[in-house]
């Protein structure tokens, strides 16, 4: 292997905290490397560093002579009068291409990113679209090595999948930070923890995410079972120590250092097995036996003229669990506000239980005071918060979702996305509630966050309506989805793959539709005799294709399985493997369906 750029012994501190320390890392030649950790754990930082946009505080960061480093950050930030070409254009600026070269290759990926309008002002673009477009500006420049920082905020699900296909066998080595599971199983061959948990800061793994997390248990049980051997050393030097002055003079003066160390190596080992606490997410309901919630009948929007959706039902009872799916800007945040009263729709009518409580997540985190300290962003009433009906000092508050006591004064603004997130989080578990509204809850959380996130919602009593891109959660929570097509429909389906199934046949027939047109007799091929069979026997097989996805999906979430890293692993290969099936049937159906359409 050809090792691109070398980690040697890096440090970085920002004020008095330590992120990570002496920490040696090399990212060879097309290494696909997923990097994750604890908010706050210096991901994000590393990156830069290695980008070139920071410098560690100690150690050397060497990069492979004439090789193309391109580096993606969080927020994506363009010229807002610049189109979607002009900002390509730019992003080839210096690369040594003839203008010919460079018109082709700016059409290569405005076609394969699926922009419609290249003549649209980048200010204009959603922000999925704009992640879109940060991304093709960095693959466009065909580069060595690529850093990607958390490349799927923003992307609605069908833009992950976009995202993996690029992903999965690409000619360059990229380092991607994300907490997205599912797309760390797919696409990488590597993955790094940073976490101070770890002797050395972080661990290392061959293999994608669920083998990652049969060797982190390992290394976590291995420490548990070194503080057990320390405890016992400990134990035994220290009754020998108190013996009195006369048996410790008496002794080598190598074992009473022996003994001091062992007190230091025990303390360290366990502070490290300290660090995994979970985060203290508890959603309140308010236990009502109400089997209706909230009933919705043939609801309808309309914005500017464009119709959203129209003759939606619904109904939410305790238990129930509805996922929203859709493209940015189809409805889905439009009908979490119908839904919890901040917006009327434009027909029909919705229900609600008597006294029925709401409470929501909002995704937009301009609805915190940035100038405000930690502390009174967690308690703006003063030194404590009310938590179920008892008052709760905020420093044990901080603490239950991880935040250090020396962090309360700092300013929001110099906080992660993720402890942004928390402080929303904190402020909806203080509310009592029947229906939980959440809209992006995912967005930002490391993925200890994330489980303890599902295990809170799956446990709440009441009703839960979700937005999220998050493949995992969704598999794991919903009873069922609602799909936009950005069409004016939004229709149930049982799960996210069903929905995308039913988007690729729209979309087939959309395209079958297109090619009708310009084709002639004389150059139509037909079907051959063993294709007509096919094809008649094809749509049996994908239904069983995809009922053995569902069977799959199933094993996937089954707790037993959940609980046990190898099973996962191997349930989760197996689900990819089904899922890659009926995706290739599919393609396949569209071919004959297209040949006998004559549109080859």
């Amino acid at each position: 292997m050809i090792p691109l750029l070398n980690c040697q012994s890096i440090s970085k501190s920002f004020g008095v905290s330590p992120l990570f320390t002496d920490i040696s890392l090399t990212i060879n030649e097309k290494e696909r490397l997923g990097l994750i950790g604890p908010n706050g754990s210096g991901k994000s930082t590393f990156l830069k560093l290695m980008a070139g946009k920071m410098k560690p505080d100690q150690g050397e960061i060497s990069i492979k002579n004439h090789i193309k480093l391109v580096y993606l950050p969080q927020d994506d930030k363009f010229n807002d009068e610049k189109s979607i070409v002009d900002v390509l254009v730019d992003c080839l600026e210096g690369e040594q291409l003839e203008e010919a070269d460079k018109y082709s290759r700016i059409q290569k990926w405005v076609a394969r990113a699926q922009f419609e309008n290249p003549e649209q002002k980048s200010t204009t673009l959603s922000g999925g679209w704009k992640k879109r477009l940060g991304i093709v500006g960095c693959m466009i420049r065909e580069p060595d090595l690529l850093l990607l920082d958390e490349p799927t905020n923003h992307l609605d699900i069908e833009g992950i999948y976009w995202l993996e296909e690029l992903l999965k066998e690409p000619e360059f080595a990229f380092v991607l930070v994300s907490h997205d599971r599912y797309f760390l199983e797919n696409v990488t061959g590597k993955m790094v923890e940073l976490n101070r948990q770890f002797p050395k800061g972080y661990l290392k793994v061959d293999g994608g995410y669920s083998d990652f997390l049969i060797h982190r248990e390992a290394e976590l049980d291995n420490q548990l079972q070194v503080e057990t051997v320390l405890a016992n050393k400990l134990r035994r030097e220290t009754e020998w120590l108190q013996r009195g002055p006369k048996a410790r003079t008496s002794k080598a003066r190598y074992r009473i250092e022996e003994a001091y160390r062992l007190r230091e190596e025990h303390s360290e080992v366990r502070k490290r097995n300290s660090r995994e606490r979970d985060i203290g997410f508890d959603f309140d309901g308010t236990q009502r036996k109400t089997k209706r919630l909230l009933v919705a009948e043939k609801i309808g929007k309309s914005i500017g003229g464009h119709k959203l959706f129209g003759g939606l039902d619904l109904i939410l009872s305790p238990g129930s669990c509805f996922g929203l799916l859709g493209k940015n800007g189809t409805g889905k945040s439009t009908l979490v506000s119908i839904l919890s009263g901040k917006t009327n729709p434009d027909e029909g009518e919705i229900r609600l239980a008597e006294q029925v409580k709401m409470a929501s997540f909002e995704q937009d985190r301009s609805v915190l005071d940035q100038a405000q300290t930690l502390k009174e962003s967690l308690a703006p009433a003063g030194d404590s918060v009310v938590y179920r009906g008892r008052s709760v000092h905020v420093m044990s508050w901080a603490q239950r979702f991880l935040f250090q006591s020396e962090k309360l004064d700092l300013p929001v603004s110099q906080l992660s996305g993720g402890e942004q997130a928390r402080i929303l989080i904190s402020r909806l578990m203080q509310q009592p509630a029947d229906i939980l509204f959440l809209d992006e809850p995912t967005n930002d959380l490391d993925i200890p966050s994330l489980e303890v996130l599902e295990n809170a919602i799956k446990d709440f009593p009441g009703a839960v309506v979700l937005v999220t891109h998050d493949r995992f959660l969704l598999d794991r929570l919903t009873t069922g989805v609602i799909g936009f097509d950005g069409e004016g429909n939004a229709t149930h389906f049982a799960d996210h793959n069903q929905w995308l199934a039913n988007l690729r046949d729209i979309a087939a027939k959309k395209k079958r539709s297109k090619q009708k047109t310009g084709k002639t007799k004389d150059n139509v091929r037909k079907l051959t005799y063993k294709e007509q069979q096919e094809l008649q026997k094809i749509e049996g097989i994908i239904q069983k294709a995809e009922q053995e996805v569902e069977k799959l999906q199933e094993d996937v979430q089954d707790p037993d399985i959940m609980n046990e890293p190898e099973k996962l692993q191997n349930a989760c290969a197996r689900l990819q493997e089904a899922q890659d099936k009926v995706e290739s049937l599919y393609e396949r159906w569209e071919e004959l369906e297209e040949i006998q359409s004559g549109g080859k």
